[in-house]
């Protein structure tokens, strides 16, 4: 993954989504059209507080979100999620 340059807005933090999965539990292989939009991914940037509200997500940080939540962004060839800190569900270190 390539350097990211630029700033995230207030509130908003970008998510490398989790690649799909391939296989189920017993073995058997997911063909593309069956395979579901990952609904977690790490954090590899954050904006700044808003007003009243802190920043809770950190870089690094593993998140859980909603399926529908976000923006989908391409950068470099490599595709991220551009979400509100209000999307994030859950969050793992």
């Amino acid at each position: 993954m390539a350097e990211l340059k630029g700033k995230i807005l207030a509130g908003k933090i970008l998510v490398k989504p989790s690649e799909a999965e391939e296989k189920t539990a017993s073995g058997i292989i997911i063909p593309d059209t069956a395979k579901e939009k990952p609904q977690h991914g790490k954090v590899v940037m954050v904006g700044s507080d808003k007003k009243d509200e802190p920043m809770e997500v950190k870089v690094g940080d593993k998140v859980l979100y909603g399926k529908f939540a976000g923006q989908e962004l391409s950068i470099d060839d490599e595709d991220y999620l551009l979400i509100s800190q209000n999307d994030v569900l859950f969050i793992s270190k």
